[in-house]
């Protein structure tokens, strides 16, 4: 089993956080589910720029920390949901907040994000501003 080399500090508020929403999809398969998108094939669909490895990788570790839990049907074929649990319940709140910020701001990092300084050499940087 995979064993960190240097441990992750889980005392500030924010860390914890990040921890549990962090990371490039997760925030989007809290989307998903908090839209009632809940089976992990209407998830793939949903996110099909995704490999779907990476969507189970982030709905198993949600799993883990509490956030959603997964409930299996005894059918055929079997049949997968997941549902938020009081914690992370708790959560969507924060998301709202979260995606209320960032179509205030939407344009402005958007054009920050376009602007890409590295790529342009400092002196043209300088002709732009004169």
């Amino acid at each position: 089993m995979y064993e960190r080399k240097i441990p992750e500090l889980l005392d500030c508020g924010l860390a914890v956080s990040l921890k549990v929403i962090g990371g490039k999809w997760k925030a989007w398969i809290i989307d998903c589910i908090k839209r009632g998108i809940s089976r992990p094939s209407a998830i793939h669909r949903e996110m099909n720029v995704v490999a779907p490895r990476i969507i189970n990788l982030h709905l198993k570790e949600l799993e883990e920390l509490g956030i959603i839990c997964k409930k299996v049907y005894a059918e055929i074929p079997v049949r997968v949901e997941y549902s938020f649990t009081e914690v992370g319940e708790s959560l969507l709140p924060v998301i709202e907040v979260l995606e209320t910020w960032g179509n205030t701001h939407k344009e402005y990092v958007q054009r920050k994000v376009e602007y890409e300084p590295s790529s342009v050499p400092f002196h043209a940087f300088l002709r732009k501003q004169a």
